[in-house]
């Protein structure tokens, strides 16, 4: 064995403590979660068509796209360390990862729902008439919060029901079958199945609550920090795939073929379900809507319906233990414990054209 003398390795002690953290930290390959859904589409297009490996060279990096079939385990798999980034709704980067303990960044905002989520029931035509009935949907889900927030616009609260935790792939099968399930409460492309049932209403939808059902590329802020080229290729891949998607000729036709494809529906189908999307295919849309107080006000909602449902740590005293920072730098609850960052600096870059 080779032994090196107390000077030598002071030596390379001090060569060491020289270099900045985040050359030591900086690393080149990074792993992407992804699930089939109308606004994270773009992803998969972006691999295949090459713009992804495109931004990533641009920067000297590897980006690996993982299909990950169920949502949740994806959004649990990024929590635990699996990856760098999962693309997953602005309530869920709240309720799994920032209350978990895993500071996190909306590196992304790339849409909200407009009527891609919805309650549906047979008989009944408004959200009045399910009182006292059993709702079936996803427990804790941006379904469930959609359901909590139409139930308090029509003046009821979830008392006036009983909510059924079902798993959502099942839920239009059962729903078809099964005249005893009456209402349930589910997203595209389940929704669009669930309003062909015969007696079927859609009674609430997110178009009724724009902006607070947001889609989101939210990726590790320690891991963004010390590699901010991983933040500028996601960010410049994003918005090239945008643009494309956007731009009436045939190379944009083939990109909605593909992202039909890839997500299991008809060109019709998907486009329909753009429709009930509002997608930023510009920055300076995803800029406007990152900086305006609605943010705040839908992570306000957001963290009441949370506590309220025991998805903080046990012994929470209140929503406030964890801090959730806004655009301008602004904090709501606790500065000292910030777990969720919406950081637009990146799309800045790219509506300034400096990525």
């Amino acid at each position: 064995m080779k032994y090196f003398s107390k000077g030598v390795i002071l030596l390379i002690i001090g060569i060491l403590s020289w270099f900045p953290t985040s050359a030591l930290a900086a690393k080149s390959s990074f792993k992407i979660a992804w699930s089939i859904y109308v606004g994270w589409m773009p992803w998969p297009y972006a691999q295949q068509s090459g713009i992804l490996k495109k931004w990533a060279d641009k920067y000297d990096i590897e980006i690996e796209l993982v299909q990950v079939n169920d949502y949740v385990e994806s959004i649990n798999l990024y929590t635990a360390g699996s990856f760098d980034g999962c693309v997953m709704t602005n309530m869920d980067a709240l309720t799994i990862p920032a209350v978990g303990g895993v500071d996190s960044t909306a590196l992304i905002v790339g849409d909200f729902s407009n009527g891609n989520d919805g309650v549906v029931a047979k008989g009944a035509s408004d959200l009045k008439g399910i009182k006292g009935e059993n709702v079936y949907l996803a427990e804790f889900s941006v379904s469930h919060y959609l359901l909590a927030r139409g139930l308090v616009a029509n003046g009821m609260t979830e008392r006036d029901v009983k909510v059924i935790n079902a798993i959502p792939d099942d839920l239009v099968a059962a729903f078809t079958a099964t005249e005893d399930m009456k209402v349930i409460t589910t997203w595209n492309p389940l929704l669009a199945e669930a309003r062909q049932v015969q007696g079927a209403n859609l009674l609430f939808d997110s178009s009724q609550i724009p902006g607070e059902i947001i889609d989101m590329m939210v990726v590790n802020t320690k891991t963004l920090e010390e590699n901010p080229k991983l933040g500028k290729a996601l960010v410049g891949a994003w918005y090239e795939t945008m643009q494309v998607m956007s731009t009436e000729n045939p190379k944009k036709t083939e990109a909605l073929e593909t992202m039909a494809k890839d997500s299991g529906a008809t060109l019709d189908q998907y486009i329909d379900q753009l429709n009930s999307t509002k997608m930023f295919y510009q920055s300076s849309e995803a800029l406007e809507f990152y900086k305006s107080n609605d943010v705040r006000k839908t992570m306000d909602h957001v963290r009441n319906f949370a506590f309220d449902n025991g998805l903080y740590a046990e012994g929470a005293p209140s929503p406030d233990v964890v801090g959730i920072q806004f655009a301008d730098g602004s904090v709501l609850g606790d500065s000292g414990n910030v777990k969720l960052r919406f950081n637009a600096s990146y799309t800045e870059m790219a509506n300034s054209g400096k990525l």
